[in-house]
């Protein structure tokens, strides 16, 4: 207690004055904008106070770009909604029509609007002043407050001067398409930026679209494409985190769990830079990830530059058609799995969803998936069976062994492989089969979760297969557990209960025993809080298991020598020709002599 009032009383006594509340000082010179160069992460909490049209500007060269009207301007196609302002020239917002917020009536919304605009263009002046395009009030070539797209493209142009040059930005926007296309132009350049280039940026991530935040948040993050690999700044253990790069770079995103921003250049870049900070606690409602992307370009050139940006859903057939590894933000596990599951998600969940959404909901879908992908496993799960049955008929053999030599591991170990040698067996042989399968089951395990096909898909009593499916709420939390019960996951838990009994059978290991019912436990606890349709696809996954283990079993009873070892032939020695005149081997009554 005497610590901390002496820790008070001298951080009250040393703490510096508190600056005058003079406007005209509290915009000093050094805070003219956010210095994205040199990676200060500034963030906008109000976003009614218009923050970056306040900033000051007391370079005469960029007094012109300070005037005019601040008025927005609605673009509308079939699948989006988007609001752009003279203020900055930029987005305030984006909302899909097609996704509604979960637990919510309103559309999922693309631009973070504590930012005041999202995309903006920063620039070194001559005077080494750093400057952000959003704090310029730019004139538009459209006088319309609402624009339609048609069955044609429509473009709509913001200009601003700035000193002897001009900042235009271009957009065009396409009928039916989340793409947007963007051309920075700026003659005179040279006025009032210098040769080291220009960036542009997105500033602010897509906002969380999901009830389970916590669980968004893990899939969220600011992404970039360089040299072939896929670059990301992830908030999953750390707070803040950033990433610089140097050289070409492909394209660069922000996206939340299935919702996606991109800006591809169409020409060389200087780099990138990815910033992420996560702001509250993201377990609360109001707690977020904050993140800013940004692409580093050379000095400007006479022609525009040109950037393509793709504002939508994360739908694999969209993003795979500009051949960039855009699907590759989707996380699928670890390096040493992502070699077999993201192939497998690739070009055999992702086809086979794709299709079989179009002739059927997805809750059938995933039914018939576990079904085929059971078919497909059939005879390395027959295998595994045939090879446990072995297991349990040699398990009276493999317990008097133990007996026999329980004060000698290594007799006991060379009279199991003995035995295992005589009989055929390898005690692998359940193992490895089902190994086999777990790259299959593994990738489902990544990928059903992400698919957006599966969100608010209703199947039976589960409003959207890409959250749980809650039937009971409970007046507590259970840790691990969470606050409700899940009824794919109750489900699941009493098949799998059903379906080790079968494995089981004639066992007499009491540990063996405990465990059939110990797993299905833990894996009821893990999965409550996991996507109803995971939950769906493992359900049928174990009711079909238990289903080809009930046949196995029965073909095993009818015809149980087929767990018995092949018996080798034995080949017969040839029998030596005699030759005529040869008396060799020939019995004669002279005995031999011995010496």
């Amino acid at each position: 207690m005497l610590i901390a009032i002496i820790m008070v009383v001298w951080l009250t006594w040393m703490a510096p004055p508190p600056p005058a509340p003079n406007g005209d000082e509290a915009l000093a010179s050094d805070t003219t904008t956010e210095d994205l160069g040199s990676q200060e992460f500034v963030e906008q909490g109000d976003p009614d106070v218009g923050s970056v049209q306040e900033l000051a500007m007391d370079d005469s060269t960029f007094v012109p770009g300070q005037g005019g009207e601040v008025r927005s301007i609605e673009v509308e196609n079939s699948l989006y909604r988007a609001v752009l302002s003279t203020q900055g020239g930029t987005f305030t917002s984006l909302e899909l029509k097609e996704y509604t917020v979960a637990g919510a009536e309103r559309l999922v919304q693309l631009v973070d609007s504590t930012k005041g605009g999202a995309l903006g263009v920063l620039f070194t002046s001559p005077g080494s002043r750093n400057y952000d395009s959003r704090a310029f009030i730019f004139e538009s070539d459209r006088s319309e407050q609402a624009i339609d797209v048609g069955d044609e493209p429509v473009s709509l142009s913001f200009s601003a001067d700035v000193g002897q040059g001009q900042i235009i930005l271009t957009y065009t926007f396409h009928p039916d398409s989340y793409e947007i296309g963007l051309e920075v132009d700026q003659p005179g350049a040279s006025s009032f930026s210098t040769r080291e280039g220009y960036e542009v940026v997105w500033n602010g991530g897509v906002p969380f679209s999901e009830l389970d935040h916590e669980t968004s948040s893990q899939n969220t993050g600011a992404f970039a494409r360089t040299g072939g690999s896929v670059e990301d700044v992830l908030l999953n253990s750390d707070p803040y985190d950033e990433l610089s790069l140097r050289g070409e770079v492909d394209w660069v995103a922000v996206k939340n769990k299935y919702f996606t921003v991109v800006m591809m250049p169409q020409q060389p870049t200087r780099g990138a830079e990815l910033i992420g900070e996560r702001v509250g606690e993201v377990s609360n409602a109001y707690g977020r990830h904050d993140y800013l992307a940004s692409l580093l370009m050379p000095a400007a050139s006479p022609e525009p530059d040109n950037f393509t940006l793709y504002m939508g859903p994360m739908v694999y057939g969209n993003l795979n058609d500009y051949d960039l590894d855009l699907y590759d933000m989707v996380d699928f596990g670890w390096d040493f799995f992502e070699v077999i599951t993201r192939p497998l998600a690739r070009f055999i969940f992702i086809p086979a969803f794709t299709y079989l959404g179009t002739i059927m909901p997805y809750g059938w879908v995933i039914i018939v998936l576990a079904l085929l992908i059971k078919l497909v496993l059939y005879p390395l799960t027959k295998t595994s069976f045939k090879s446990m049955a072995k297991m349990r008929e040699l398990q009276p053999r493999m317990e008097a062994i133990k007996e026999k030599f329980a004060d000698n591991p290594q007799k006991q170990q060379e009279a199991m492989m003995k035995m295992y040698k005589e009989t055929g067996v390898n005690p692998l042989g359940g193992c490895l089969p089902m190994l086999l399968q777990y790259p299959v089951i593994i990738a489902l395990w990544q990928f059903l979760p992400q698919a957006i096909e599966l969100r608010q898909q209703g199947f039976l009593w589960a409003q959207d297969l890409s959250a749980p499916d809650v039937i009971l709420s409970l007046p507590f939390s259970i840790p691990m557990y969470g606050d409700a019960v899940a009824g794919f996951t109750l489900l699941m838990g009493i098949s799998m209960v059903f379906q080790m009994k079968l494995s089981m059978t004639n066992q007499n290991n009491a540990q063996a025993k405990i465990f059939t019912y110990v797993f299905p436990v833990m894996i009821f606890l893990i999965f409550n809080r996991l996507a109803a349709g995971l939950n769906l696809y493992y359900l049928c996954y174990n009711v079909l298991t238990a289903a080809q283990q009930k046949v196995i079993n029965k073909q095993i009873q009818e015809h149980p020598e087929e767990l018995e070892p092949k018996k080798k032939e034995k080949k017969k020695a040839p029998v030596a020709s005699r030759k005529k005149g040869s008396n060799r081997g020939a019995i004669t009554g002279k005995p031999k002599s011995r010496r």
